[in-house]
């Protein structure tokens, strides 16, 4: 199996990096689709345009992209025996650390579906910066790979 992996690399690596730009651009949205909810008038028809648009980004893009990011990132682990290389272990906790975060924008999405809004929108800006500093470090860590 590792020998069919090996000489399917460079695809898994190219598709790895499609479908992490996918959802990335999901993690930038969703929190950014958030903001512009909250500002709507509660039981609007913006608002429940929002919901719409928020459930289509989740289930069409997000979900999808994440669950292919984590079985083609394994596989790629896997190819080059990633498991033993310290880089790696920390640009795996950065993707755990992701995952959840897209764990509570799931949820988050379900609380303003039913019409809270426990975030201010000024927070919920702030937060929205949290998958590009995620992304920047798993750069630097796959890239320059600072340990060893």
């Amino acid at each position: 199996m590792s020998e069919t992996l090996a000489l399917a690399y460079p695809w898994l690596k190219a598709a790895h990096l499609i479908f992490v730009i996918f959802w990335m651009a999901g993690l930038f949205m969703l929190p950014r689709f958030f903001v512009y909810h909250q500002e709507a008038p509660e039981g609007s028809d913006e608002a429940k345009a929002w919901v719409t648009r928020e459930d289509k980004l989740a289930t069409i893009i997000m979900n999808p992209s994440m669950l292919i990011v984590w079985v083609l990132g394994l596989a790629l682990a896997y190819t080059v025996d990633a498991w033993m290389q310290p880089w790696f272990h920390a640009k795996l906790l950065l993707v755990v650390l992701l995952s959840g975060y897209q764990g509570w924008l799931m949820s988050y999405r379900k609380k303003l579906a039913a019409g809270e809004r426990p975030i201010s929108g000024r927070r919920m800006r702030m937060l929205n910066e949290i998958p590009g500093i995620a992304v920047a470090l798993i750069v630097i860590l796959v890239i320059v790979r600072p340990f060893g």
